[in-house]
């Protein structure tokens, strides 16, 4: 089984790469920090760049010319319609004292009308097995994605609570959000896909879907749940009960 680690700037350490190099299997995809040696190394691409954006706006501006007068701000207008120039490439690049071997740097170049947008990150991903442009577009950038996962576990499950004493205590805390993230992403994707919650956050449904005011009564064969009818939601509230019960019971 193959095991991709990503992360950003700040784990690209020679200690977490070479111990990724040792394991059989084990590969890496870290951000990286830009310096005046990467800028130079990715000079060509910038160069590429830079050339077909220019050729690209030019087109535009000598079009917008033919329908309105000079203008200073026809160039800025035009921008507006072309888009941005991207080139990827793969670099050999060692640290003078930090690393203790060379390796592969993918460096990127997003070349606007504004600015030159220039990001490296090092791999341990051989080029013949994923180009630059894939491995930047489809390893290193779900990353944000993974971001956003834990960020809204942590305002919405409140997974960052541990305050006990012992590991195993935070532990099982840690536990706990991470399964109850399990469960509500399920809900959301299964149950809401095609409500106005399909892409709201945890911390949304929770606060208004689940914690609603209701008197539930418990019966030898029945659990009643009365909502006010007052409840905004509450015909969504019941698409999502119907579609929970209509799932197989586990084991």
């Amino acid at each position: 089984m193959k095991i991709i680690i990503r992360g950003d700037s700040a784990y690209s350490r020679e200690d977490i790469m070479s111990w990724c190099e040792s394991q059989t299997e084990i590969y890496y995809v870290l951000g990286l920090a830009r310096n005046n040696r990467l800028l130079q190394l990715s000079q060509s691409i910038q160069y590429r760049a830079s050339q077909e954006y220019s050729g690209k706006i030019k087109h535009i501006v000598e079009f917008f010319e033919t329908l309105f007068p000079p203008s200073p701000d026809l160039k800025n207008d035009a921008a507006v319609f072309v888009d941005n120039s991207v080139w990827y490439c793969s670099l050999d690049y060692q640290t003078l004292d930090s690393w203790s071997r060379q390796r592969r740097v993918v460096a990127k170049v997003e070349y606007s009308y504004k600015e030159v947008d220039t990001r490296f990150v090092v791999t341990s991903l051989p080029v013949n097995k994923i180009p630059p442009g894939r491995l930047y577009t489809q390893k290193y950038c779900p990353r944000g994605n993974m971001e956003n996962c834990l960020k809204e576990q942590k305002l919405g499950l409140h997974s960052d609570r541990t305050s006990t004493h012992t590991f195993e205590g935070n532990q099982l805390r840690l536990w706990f959000a991470s399964i109850a993230y399990i469960l509500m992403n399920a809900l959301r994707e299964q149950c809401l896909a095609n409500t106005e919650f399909k892409n709201a956050t945890v911390e949304i449904i929770r606060t208004k879907l689940l914690k609603l005011g209701a008197v539930i009564t418990i019966r030898k064969r029945r659990i009643l749940i009365a909502i006010s009818s007052a409840c905004p939601y509450k015909e969504i509230f019941a698409m999502v009960y119907k579609s929970l019960s209509q799932l197989p019971c586990p084991g």
